[in-house]
């Protein structure tokens, strides 16, 4: 089964050769990266170039922002399963791409996703936050549950039916994609529970107070917009988050390739 990772840069030079090695350090061959860079003028598309024999896809040119990106990486995807992999991350192990194809290996299932960590940008090994999605059911978006958009996989014929991101939300289109996604489904979804990814900090949502009192009102248009819930639904979607700071002295293991 090929599965193709979209990876989105912006002026990341600093990390993208760890992303780069991260994906090529993957067990499961059937594969392809297709990279989007944002006219990128820090050498992040120089590090790119020089590992250009590794991409099935390489673009460099202005956009409209992340979700822009992400369009056109899955407009160019070939493979039947879809998943992200940003220029800051990293997969958590070199069986990540297995695990999620070994899901796959039921026809009936459509999604795939698992847990995430939030690591520290100077030391991808210090865990800031655990993200334990915990099993799909469709109740819980009503409650504002989502999982971890980075360990999302899903087949392109999902692709096919709800279309991209949603070029109107600036920094919550993740979630209203996740929504209309989840939402439309007619087959299985499977939660593994492991890491998946880790990520670094410093998004776009967490950069300022003013970031974060525009993904709320984007998280509740996007609950209203998809009839899933209101304000009950925000609330909780924001407190649910609080025990992912309860960080296990125990590192989560992985290998270290960023």
């Amino acid at each position: 089964m090929k599965i193709s990772v979209v990876t989105t840069t912006r002026c990341c030079a600093s990390t993208i050769g760890d992303c780069l090695a991260s994906f090529a350090s993957q067990s499961h061959l059937d594969r392809e990266q297709i990279v989007i860079d944002a006219a990128s003028q820090d050498g992040t598309l120089e590090i790119l170039q020089a590992h250009r024999d590794q991409l099935a896809v390489l673009v460099s040119e202005s956009d409209r922002g992340i979700y822009d990106g992400l369009n056109k990486g899955i407009a160019r995807a070939s493979g039947e399963v879809i998943g992200f992999l940003h220029g800051d991350d990293v997969f958590a192990g070199p069986d990540t791409l297995a695990s999620v194809a070994a899901a796959f290996s039921d026809p009936n299932v459509e999604a795939v996703y698992g847990d995430l960590v939030y690591v520290s940008r100077e030391d991808s090994h210090r865990v800031i936050r655990h993200w334990r999605a915990g099993e799909y059911r469709r109740s819980r978006l009503r409650w504002g549950w989502a999982p971890p958009h980075p360990t999302l996989y899903a087949r392109r014929s999902l692709y096919d039916r709800i279309g991209g991101f949603d070029l109107r939300y600036r920094i919550a289109g993740d979630y209203d994609l996740m929504l209309r996604l989840l939402m439309r489904l007619s087959g299985r979804v499977v939660y593994l529970p492991e890491v998946l990814v880790r990520m670094r900090v410093g998004g776009v949502s967490n950069q300022s107070l003013r970031h974060l009192l525009q993904k709320s009102w984007e998280d509740y248009r996007i609950l209203r917009a998809n009839a899933v819930g209101g304000v009950l639904a925000l609330a909780w979607k924001n407190l649910s988050k609080l025990p992912q700071f309860v960080v296990s002295s125990r590192r989560t293991p992985s290998r270290r390739s960023r």
